[in-house]
């Protein structure tokens, strides 16, 4: 019997998707709230911080695994190259800054000598200057990923609003 291809990612991607979609959000406003908060409140976001970066982590890990076992939906036949290269482009840096982000984090921690949270291994030597440098790093891709994510978000309204073609309703939850 001959299956058609799915128009929809499975649901686990759908919810692994919306989850990290909030978790980032948050994760980007918690960093920047940190970063210029110097009331007592600092060491809860950044602990919160911290934790929210561990979870994406692991589920961007689970993401990518998700990704690669069941594939995702065919893009329309009518989408025009560029605008293909642009989609595979921006998925593959949203990937990248998703796993790049908590590690660039953890060995940030492990350089600058913090404690890392549920007691996991130092991922680098404790050197000032190599944190400085991750430290200025993970701030720029912080940037860089809020930039994707809006294009990211700018591109599936193209698709709902203005397209139609049914891409933003292959990731959208429910029916």
């Amino acid at each position: 019997m001959n299956q058609q291809p799915s128009t929809r990612f499975h649901p686990l991607a759908r919810l692994l998707h919306w989850l990290m979609a909030v978790l980032i959000m948050a994760m980007l406003f918690v960093g920047v709230s940190m970063v210029a908060d110097l009331s007592p409140r600092r060491t809860l976001l950044i602990d919160l911080h911290k934790a929210i970066g561990l979870a994406l982590l692991v589920l961007v890990l689970v993401r990518v695994a998700t990704r690669l076992a069941l594939g995702s939906p065919a893009l329309p036949d009518d989408m025009p190259t560029a605008q293909r290269w642009a989609a595979k482009g921006s998925h593959w840096m949203l990937y990248g800054l998703m796993l790049a982000m908590p590690l660039i984090g953890w060995g940030m921690l492990s350089a600058g000598g913090y404690p890392i949270p549920l007691q996991l291994p130092a991922l680098l030597p404790h050197d000032l200057r190599l944190y400085a440098v991750l430290r200025m790093l993970h701030g720029v891709l912080a940037y860089l990923l809020f930039a994707t994510v809006l294009l990211h978000v700018a591109a599936a309204l193209f698709h709902g609003l203005v397209r139609r073609d049914g891409v933003l309703r292959s990731m959208w939850p429910g029916r």
